[in-house]
């Protein structure tokens, strides 16, 4: 009687054990991946402190996140407290489609980020545009997360 309810526990806690387990890998996997889109930061670097440097998109697509958007309020928000500088945003892509193609949809990208950055005040003499494609990617993966990781703008300060 004693052996059987502590070999019903040990199961129990076993189970217990593998459910957290994969509850903690999922959510792991969510902040990574939102549909397509990359949301985690261990790729991002920053602009300023406390604002990050790039944005990411959707496959194919050069219309800008939420995410996206509240990154690049919070440049423009640092551009405006910073006047002389300039800045060169640039478009990037993943590694499928031709050469021609991702040069460009990574500047389609970068001129999303541009004309937002312009809607909060920025001038568009600050900002250069330049498209790589899939020429730089950050992540040499062939897998869903590395092409959702090179799917981006990133904004450097000019030289």
């Amino acid at each position: 009687m004693i052996s059987n309810k502590i070999f019903k526990n040990v199961i129990l806690a076993i189970a217990v054990s593998f459910l957290l387990s994969a509850c903690a890998t999922q959510k792991k996997m969510d902040s990574q991946m939102q549909g397509d889109v990359y949301t985690g930061t261990d790729t991002v670097e920053y602009l300023a402190s406390g604002v990050p440097d790039r944005v990411f998109f959707a496959t194919n697509e050069s219309v800008l996140t939420t995410a996206s958007r509240d990154t690049l309020r919070k440049q423009a928000a640092w551009l405006r407290k910073n006047p002389k500088i300039n800045v060169v945003l640039e478009g990037h892509a993943d590694e499928r489609g031709t050469r021609e193609y991702n040069l460009a949809l990574g500047e389609r990208r970068a001129n999303s980020a541009k004309d937002y950055l312009m809607t909060y005040g920025i001038s568009s003499n600050r900002i250069s545009v330049i498209s790589y494609g899939k020429e730089r990617p950050v992540d040499s993966g062939s897998n869903p997360l590395a092409w959702s990781k090179n799917r981006r703008s990133v904004t450097v300060k000019a030289n």
